[in-house]
This record gives structure tokens, sequence and C-alpha cells, in this order.
């Protein structure tokens, strides 16, 4: 990780989403001005993709909305990962239990 760059509140951003933040300097400066709580949005965000393609193009569109001015990723239902507040029930319900329950296999 590159020494300096704003993190989150409880998660730290890779390499990739570091490098290409860093790569734009207005970009980097709207970066260091989202709070703690909004770099962490992102940050869960890109590091909840599953695939690289898919956490390619969150970093892109975190390059996208930082740009248009945005404080948080658009459509994301928030880090559930954070200990200061529990999740809401709509976290608890979709986010939560959701994953930890395994999904039917269809017969197709």
């Amino acid at each position: 990780m590159v020494s300096g760059f704003p993190q989150g509140t409880v998660h730290e951003a890779g390499e990739d989403l570091q490098a290409s933040i860093q790569a734009d300097p207005s970009l980097f400066a709207r970066w260091e001005g989202l709070s703690p709580l909004g770099r962490n949005e992102f940050i869960c965000w890109v590091e909840d993709a599953k695939k690289p393609a898919t956490r390619q193009r969150r970093i892109e569109r975190t390059r996208e909305e930082l740009l248009e001015g945005k404080s948080r990723p658009c459509c994301w239902a928030g880090c559930i990962h954070r200990t200061d507040k529990a999740p809401s029930p709509w976290q608890q319900a979709v986010l939560i239990e959701r994953k930890a329950k395994p999904r039917p296999q269809g017969d197709g």
C-alpha cells in the first residue's frame, strides 16, 4: 500500500484503487476531501466485487463519481463491516443473511 493514502474507517484501498486515484491530482484532491466514512463506502464497494472485471469497472466508476462530486457510491447500500453502528434491517436481510444462505442451484 502507498503510505500516506487516506483510507476508510474500516477498509484500506487496494493498490489498484490507490494508483488509479493518485494518477490524477484533481481526483486525488477530491478523495482527500471525502470523510473517512465516504472513502470507506467507496473502498468497501470496490472490495465487494467478486470478479476482476467487476472490480475494474467499480474503480472506473469511483473515478467518475468522484469527479461528479459524489461523496458515496451511487446505488450502494453501505458497508456492512462497520462496528460503530448496527446494519440497517435491509442490510441485515439482503446483504448479510442472503450471503450466508447457499443459493439454490437451477435445473438448467
